[in-house]
């Protein structure tokens, strides 16, 4: 098994708060029938969720992304390249206002 799979592999036994919460919603394509993958290696990162089949990553970021932005930047920029969309949350959106973070993944899944 390579490396990012196997870190990946560790990180989902890692998640935070508002990555498990994020995920009640995203699994067993609970959301509009499409199957998600959380700690999903793309283009050399590891994503926070993906659907393959829509091409949508959707990343929680907390405090210290504010610090790395030109990193996130650079890191969209190339995951963006390979065709996926990424939408990025700030992690209390998604804690106390799941459903607002919710209706804007929805939005961004094809034929919905």
């Amino acid at each position: 098994m390579d490396e990012k799979w196997m870190r990946a592999r560790a990180l989902r036994h890692a998640t935070t708060d508002p990555e498990r919460h994020l995920w009640r919603f995203l699994r067993r394509e609970n959301l509009a029938g499409f199957k998600f993958r959380r700690q999903y290696p793309i283009a050399g990162y590891i994503v926070d969720f993906v659907c393959v089949s829509a091409k949508l990553v959707i990343e929680l970021d907390g405090g210290k992304h504010s610090e790395s932005r030109e990193y996130d930047v650079n890191r969209t920029r190339v995951i963006g390249s390979r065709g996926y969309r990424v939408l990025r949350f700030w992690n209390d959106d998604v804690l106390l206002r799941t459903e607002s973070a919710l209706e804007e993944i929805w939005r961004n899944l094809p034929n919905r």
